[in-house]
Order: C-alpha cells, then sequence, then structure tokens
C-alpha cells in the first residue's frame, strides 16, 4: 500500500479534510486531520447526551454486536481489508499472522460469549437496571451500572485489540474516543465505518469516535484530557506513553492501566520422564514463545526448568532448548513465522553468548529467524529485558525458590507444566505479583472474558452508582441521636 489516510471518525460522521503527514513506527507516513482542528469536537458536549444509551436494551446492543461480527468477516468488508493493508507497512507483524487477527475478529462478537463475558465481568441484571440488596443495618440499596465517558488507548499489536475496545464500550453503554495507534491504525476506524454501516443511527454508533494523533502531545492532550470531558482512560500502551497520561489523573478522570507486562514459564521435573512426553513438552513451550512472533505480554521468555544443574541437569536443560527450538521454526505460518524486524542488539548479544559455551549454549539465530539460548548455570542472561522476536532463554534450577525470586508485579503470565505444579504455586506466587496461571501452551490463547492484568477491565469501566433507602424504624437516625441517648 502506497500512503495512506486514516479518517475521522467522529460519532457518525467521517471526516477527511485538513490532511497532514504522520510517521508509523516503521517510518512509512500516512496522513490524517490535523488533530488540532478537531480535538474539541471529539468528547461529548454533556454527559446527558448519553441519554440514549439507556433507551436500548442489553438485548438489542447485543443484536447488533452481533450483526456487526458478521459484517466484519475478512473477505467481504472493505473497510477490514483496507487496515489489514495499513498494517503490512505499519506494524512489525508479518503478513500471515496479522492475517490470522484479523480472521479471528468476527469470533469475538459472538452473542453467547458477549453475553458470557458481561455476566462475568459485571453482571447483565446490574447493566440492565438496578439491583436491590438488603444489608445488615437494615438499609436498602439499589445498585447499577452505568457506562462512563472513555478515552481508549489501545494497543497497536493486532486487530483484536481494537475489537475488544469496542465490544467493551457497547456492552457498558459507554461513550468511546478511540485513539488509534500508529503501528495499527485503521483497525479500529474500520470497525466504526463498519458499525456504521450497519446501524447508522444506533445509540452504539453515535458513542464512539475514532482519531489518530502523535501520542505525548501536551498541546492537544491537555485539551481533551479533563474530566469534564473525560472520565477513564483505559490505557494499553507501552511504559513511557501509560507513564506520560498520569500527568493528567485528577480527581474525576481515572487511569485503568493495561501496561506491559513480562511472563515467563516453568517447567516441572516430570517434562524429562521420557522422550515423548519431553517432545509434548517442548511443543507446548515453543508455542508459548513463538505465538505472535513473541510480539505480546503474554509470551514466554525465560523459561525455568527444574531439571537440576549438575551435569545430567544441564544436558537435560540443553536437549529441551534444541527441541523447543525445532519445534518453534516448526510453527505453522498463520502462528508464527521468521521475524520482520529484530533488535540487532540482542542479535549481537546472542552471538556473544555462543562464544560463550561454559556460560550458554545457543540453538538457531545464525538467520535471525530466533533462537533459544540455554543458560549453563541457574541465572537468567544478562539481557532477558531484550528478549523477543522469537528469542528465549532456559535456564535450569534445582528449586523452585530461584523462580520465586523473578516474579514480581511485572509478570503477568507464567505457563506451567505439569497441572500439579501449577496447583503447588498458584497461592505463592500471586502474593509476588503473578497475575495468570495457564497450562504449558496455552499462553497465548487469550481469553477476554476474564481478568486481565488483575483486574476485571470491564467492570471498571463502569460507574457503580447507589440508590440508598433507609426507614428511621430500620437505620439508626443521626437526627433522633439526642433523645434516643437521653441528651
Amino acid at each position: 500500500m502506497s500512503e495512506f489516510t486514516v479518517p475521522l471518525f467522529i460519532r457518525g460522521e467521517l471526516i477527511t479534510d485538513d490532511l497532514v503527514p504522520f510517521a508509523s513506527r516503521l517510518d512509512h507516513t500516512f496522513t490524517a486531520p490535523d488533530p488540532a482542528k478537531y480535538i474539541d469536537r471529539l468528547p461529548l458536549r454533556s454527559p446527558a447526551d448519553m441519554t440514549d444509551l439507556y433507551e436500548v436494551s442489553f438485548g438489542e446492543i447485543l443484536d447488533v454486536l452481533a450483526e456487526l461480527g458478521n459484517a466484519l468477516a475478512f473477505d467481504a468488508n472493505v473497510h477490514i481489508q483496507e487496515a489489514f493493508e495499513a498494517c503490512l507497512v505499519s506494524n512489525p507483524m508479518p503478513e500471515s499472522i496479522l492475517r490470522t487477527g484479523y480472521v479471528a475478529l468476527p469470533a469475538l462478537f459472538n452473542r453467547e460469549q458477549m453475553r458470557e463475558l458481561a455476566d462475568i465481568q459485571v453482571g447483565i441484571d446490574h447493566l440492565e437496571g438496578w439491583v436491590p440488596r438488603s444489608l445488615v443495618d437494615g438499609r436498602q440499596i439499589r445498585v447499577r451500572a452505568f457506562g462512563a465517558r472513555t478515552l481508549h488507548i489501545p494497543a497497536g499489536n493486532g486487530g483484536l485489540v481494537s475489537g475488544i475496545t469496542v465490544l467493551r464500550t457497547a456492552l457498558t453503554r459507554s461513550d468511546a474516543i478511540i485513539k488509534a495507534p500508529s503501528n495499527d491504525p485503521l483497525t479500529a476506524m474500520a470497525i466504526a465505518r463498519t458499525l456504521h454501516d450497519i446501524a447508522p443511527d444506533h445509540p452504539i454508533t453515535r458513542h464512539l469516535a475514532v482519531a489518530y494523533w502523535k501520542g505525548g502531545d501536551e498541546q492537544l492532550e491537555e485539551r481533551l484530557y479533563r474530566p469534564e470531558h473525560i472520565e477513564k482512560i483505559v490505557a494499553w500502551g507501552g511504559l513511557a506513553s501509560v507513564k506520560h497520561v498520569t500527568r493528567y489523573l485528577q480527581p474525576g478522570l481515572e487511569l485503568i492501566a493495561l501496561d506491559p507486562k513480562r511472563s515467563a514459564t516453568i517447567i516441572g521435573a516430570e517434562a524429562f520422564e521420557d522422550d515423548e512426553t519431553l517432545r509434548e513438552v517442548a511443543q507446548r513451550a515453543a508455542c508459548d514463545v513463538g505465538a505472535g512472533n513473541q510480539e505480546g505480554c503474554v509470551n514466554a521468555r525465560v523459561i525455568y526448568v527444574l531439571s537440576g544443574t549438575d551435569d545430567e541437569g544441564l544436558a537435560r536443560a540443553n536437549r529441551l532448548g534444541e527441541l523447543v527450538y525445532k519445534a518453534m521454526v516448526s510453527l505453522p505460518e498463520f502462528i508464527s513465522t521468521k521475524p520482520k524486524v529484530v533488535n540487532k542488539t540482542l542479535l549481537e548479544h546472542i552471538e556473544g553468548s555462543r562464544l560463550t559455551e561454559d556460560w550458554y549454549r545457543v540453538f538457531g539465530g545464525e538467520d535471525a529467524e530466533g533462537a533459544i539460548v540455554v543458560s549453563q548455570l541457574d541465572e537468567p542472561v544478562p539481557y532477558s529485558t531484550l528478549l523477543s522476536g522469537r528469542v528465549a532463554n532456559i535456564v535450569p534450577v534445582d528449586s523452585i525458590e530461584k523462580v520465586t525470586d523473578a516474579v514480581n508485579a511485572y509478570t503477568q503470565t507464567i505457563g506451567i507444566y505439569p497441572e500439579s505444579l501449577k496447583t503447588e504455586l498458584r497461592d505463592r506466587l500471586a502474593l509476588f505479583g503473578a497475575q495468570r496461571f495457564v497450562s504449558l501452551g496455552y499462553a497465548a490463547s487469550v481469553n477476554f472474558e476474564i481478568p486481565q492484568d488483575a483486574i476485571e477491565p470491564v467492570r471498571r469501566m463502569c460507574k457503580w452508582i447507589v440508590d440508598e433507602h433507609c426507614e428511621p424504624d430500620r437505620v439508626f437516625p443521626l437526627w433522633r441521636a439526642p433523645e434516643l441517648l437521653g441528651g
């Protein structure tokens, strides 16, 4: 695709005027309407404008979203095809993996799964009306989950993130401004345009805006990031962008941070019981490393193996490393392939490790296709924070305490084998900061219906409003305190 345009979508209106150039992260240029001229049009004029969202039932919202899912079919949707073409020149993901995300996009809007998501993370009864409850002190309360005026800063590592953003917004009856990422500039726009095609006058469409501006533009963001415009910011961005957003936080403006994390793997001694088991474990670990080319927070990077660190233990770890590498480069292209963009500093470190066999054994990496580096001591490589592009580090250990020391608040997903080890470790590792435990091989198999980054983002997106009813004969009346206390 040659230079493309990222329009503005403001509550059903498509704007392609006043174009100015921007650069993607791969230095490809695109144009978009000058955000300085339109930034003040993005927020709602008044919170009262959200009333129309409460004039439609939850069932009707599901109907529209299910129709949207059907209309997002890759082969039939020109908007989605344009978004895919834009990603090919602006995103480091290879074509085969990007295509997988777009083909999977309609599945997000499966009616039964949407109902399940809403019920698990919020409760459909709370989304539909006021839910009554009697408290011990005698008061009667009614609670309802209301939508909020939100700003979303989604990650650009696949079209599914934009899809789940639109879905969560609609289910909670929220108003949304989506800031398109430069490495996926058109997916949210494609979904918004498709929504407009099928339901141009529906409240969900009227409460969706999609725009691009360069993140960190303080002159623009100071005009928009205010509690009179926005109540909640949902940020998937990198560490720098999330920290930048915090400067605007104040009473009335909340940050829901889905910030970047690191993930890990723990493999128990049971993996070495026989060759068949070891090969299956290697296949599973390879999938956790290679899926999506290791671009996600969920991917395995450092793999702790309870193999032991004596000569026999190192031999077991090295054999596992060899098998994981072979399985990883054999993954189908719609799951994993040779990276399009590689970190040159990381490649230099890998070559350095290759020259120090007393410390490390390196499997692969000669053609920047990915590599497995096996430590010959119970420590990760010094460059573990750089691991990416299908490069993982196997670390042999004698005991689980070495693994515990490596878990902290930045740890998101831990893939574990066998299941009995996961059950044994989950309570302990949760105290250290781990957020998700999953069967080995399923780290990149993400279900958006469950908690994410140790929070329930859909629940957090809601405003939980309480109506209290107090009768003086049931709830202590403060105005009668003097007479009741003999004063």
